[in-house]
């Protein structure tokens, strides 16, 4: 009987470990999205494999606000067809209407004509925009122009609504959450570099570890440092790929001023958001470059719930950086 009992023992012992083993084990899902890529790593009891499910919400997602789809709710809204949104468009235009209002304006998802106009992009670095052309679009420019009524967006004929610098983040909750709803506690959700994670990299036995892209203007992508993620979102808006020079060889950046209809002059590389869901990391990445380092100084003072890091050119063209609300080193 003790013989038996002691079989029994190593057999469940056995049956354990190959459980703690298989457990330890992260999924691991790529592919193409919103024009980038997707990276899903995430560790659950028996491995489930949920690419047919993450394929689909951004399905819907793209359906919902993607301006590439022709009819999507977001380009007939744009046609001004009258269109019925779905939840995951009330969620990002009532939390851009927060962010409108808490950046005075910077924010500003109606602004796309305007970045359309001066053509970011082309092969030509010049500017290409006559005033003329801006004052005539910036007429149609704010968000406090459009309302959400009866589940429908009310808007002027004329403005343009876009989600291109918050849909992305919000992409990756929308992931996270539906891995949460799975009871995955350790998960790295990522989207063309906007990332949030929960628990640990239990491959690695560690805190999930993320690197900060170097701002380099060879096209080349290289990490300039790497920090730890725990339990929140992170998401970088950078100039580097993506400005013109004037005649003076003045850098601006693709961020326009929403006031003035203009790039950006700007000394700012980079600027890397810590917040606890990727939607407001991604949205207010963008802001914090138009806003400028001081502004962003003094706004983060009451707001602890994000922080900022930012890479930079001091006036002797080298660079710099600055940790805000504890942005981890």
């Amino acid at each position: 009987m003790k013989r038996l009992t002691f079989i029994v023992l190593i057999a469940v012992l056995s049956m354990s470990c190959k459980e703690d083993k298989k457990q330890t084990q992260l999924v691991k899902l790529s592919g193409p999205v919103f024009g980038t890529g997707f990276n899903v790593q995430y560790s659950h009891d028996n491995n489930t494999n949920y690419i047919n499910q993450i394929d689909s919400l951004f399905a819907v997602v793209n359906q919902s606000m993607s301006t590439y789809i022709p009819d999507s709710d977001i380009s007939r809204i744009n046609r001004n067809e009258e269109v019925k949104v779905d939840k995951h468009f009330k969620h990002v235009f009532k939390a851009s209407k927060d962010i409108y209002r808490a950046t005075e304006g910077v924010f500003d998802p109606t602004i796309g004509n305007v970045v359309n106009a001066w053509n970011f992009g082309a092969e030509t670095n010049k500017f290409l925009t006559d005033s003329t052309t801006i004052d005539s679009l910036m007429q149609y420019v704010g968000l406090n122009r459009i309302g959400l009524l009866d589940g429908k967006i009310k808007k002027p004929a004329s403005s343009y609504l876009e989600f291109n610098a918050i849909a992305k983040g919000y992409g990756v909750d929308v992931i996270a959450e539906f891995l949460e709803t799975k009871d995955v506690v350790n998960y790295l959700v990522e989207i063309g570099g906007e990332i949030r994670v929960k628990g640990d990299n239990i491959e690695k036995k560690s805190p999930w570890k993320v690197g900060l892209d170097e701002p380099r203007f060879d096209g080349q992508q290289s990490v300039f440092k790497a920090i730890v993620l725990k339990d929140e979102a992170m998401a970088t808006s950078g100039t580097y790929r993506k400005f013109k020079t004037d005649e003076n060889g003045n850098r601006y950046a693709h961020i326009i001023n929403t006031k003035t209809g203009y790039p950006t002059k700007t000394n700012v590389l980079s600027v890397s958001v810590i917040a606890p869901n990727c939607m407001m990391a991604d949205a207010y990445a963008t802001a914090f470059q138009a806003m400028g380092i001081e502004r962003v100084t003094e706004f983060l003072k009451t707001h602890p719930e994000l922080k900022a890091y930012f890479i930079y050119e001091n006036e002797n063209k080298e660079l710099s950086t600055l940790n805000l609300n504890n942005f981890p080193e």
